[in-house]
């Protein structure tokens, strides 16, 4: 008994030992505690170090500065009488030259442009007026005519304020109630015009309009009104108003749904296939505006020429053949 415990206290201090020397007690080497590293010195910061961290910062400033959206430019409508709604990012861009005609050179439409004449006139001064859509046979001078009441009514008023145009493009039409809530604090009196405005199938997009226009809370400004043109009179294709009537539960409902866009607009204005004799009358108006030196017969000859190979006749058709025969003549066109 005394022997094996003089055998334990043996093996006791010579693992000890073991230990004390660098050894583990499975005959590992132990490693030894690492020791504190001693820290390195700063460099001293001269002015030329300084000076490379400000570059590196300024670069690093302008690089995340490109990142982000440009500012949106302040809109004055002061600038111009014309102007384009730019959605995004949400500011008016005037329109230093307008492409426009006098209106005394649009033609066979006289009914329809007295009337438009009279309400843009009544709502320049103040008083009340109606949206209006100018629907109809295409090339018929809808836009030209838009265009060109607006610069007649500016040009015969007297007031300080003159009238402003504003486009927005039939894509950013849901973007109508915020262009309204730029203008609705304006001094100045807007027509906002829409060219070519329809709606596709799956689109939605024509209610907010509809709600811009009337029937929502805020409703339209007093100094806004609405001028749209399209070749559709209820600005939605006809298979679409046909497909609600055959597979909604109540058709007629859902018809009245779709059509009631239009209802929006008071004054419907439709444009018609032009005669002979009106075709005639826009060329001659345009070759004697332009001082286009040609003799009667051959200008009425090449006239329906054109006509003819183009399969219709309209103002559009008429002035690409103006522009065609001052090319030939050799005359530039008046601005």
């Amino acid at each position: 008994m005394i022997a094996k415990c003089e055998s334990r206290f043996t093996e006791k201090i010579t693992l000890e030992q073991k230990v004390g020397t660098g050894f583990e007690p499975d005959g590992f080497e132990r490693v030894p505690p690492a020791r504190p590293r001693k820290r390195a010195k700063r460099p001293e910061m001269t002015d030329s170090t300084i000076d490379a961290l400000n570059k590196k910062l300024d670069r690093l400033i302008e690089a995340v500065g490109r990142l982000a959206p440009p500012p949106v430019p302040e809109t004055d409508l002061g600038e111009a009488d014309c102007f384009v709604w730019q959605a995004d990012p949400g500011y008016l861009e005037p329109v230093r030259k307008v492409n426009r005609v006098d209106i005394g050179l649009i033609r066979g439409v006289d009914r329809v442009r007295d009337i438009l004449v009279d309400n843009t006139e009544r709502f320049a001064a103040g008083f009340a007026a109606n949206n209006v859509l100018l629907w109809g046979a295409r090339g018929m001078g809808k836009s030209s005519l838009v265009k060109a009441v607006h610069a007649e009514i500016n040009a015969k008023a007297k007031s300080d304020l003159p009238l402003k145009l504003i486009e927005i493009h039939r894509e950013d039409i849901d973007t109508l109630p915020k262009l309204m809530g730029l203008l609705k604090a304006a001094p100045f009196r807007v027509i906002l015009f829409c060219d070519d405005l329809s709606f596709d199938h799956d689109d939605t997009s024509y209610k907010s309009l509809k709600a811009a226009l009337e029937g929502g809370v805020e409703g339209r400004p007093a100094n806004v009104i609405f001028y749209a043109t399209s070749n559709r009179r209820h600005l939605l294709p006809r298979d679409m108003i046909d497909n609600e009537r055959s597979t909604a539960i109540n058709p007629s409902e859902a018809v009245e749904e779709k059509v009631s866009l239009s209802d929006r607009f008071g004054l419907w204005l439709g444009f018609h296939k032009c005669s002979q004799d009106e075709y005639l009358e826009m060329i001659n108006g345009y070759a004697s505006h332009h001082g286009l030196d040609i003799d009667p017969e051959q200008l009425r000859a090449e006239a329906l020429e054109w006509a003819t190979t183009r399969g219709s006749r309209s103002g559009r058709v008429a002035w690409q053949f103006t522009q065609d025969l001052a090319g030939r003549l050799g005359k530039p066109l008046k601005d």
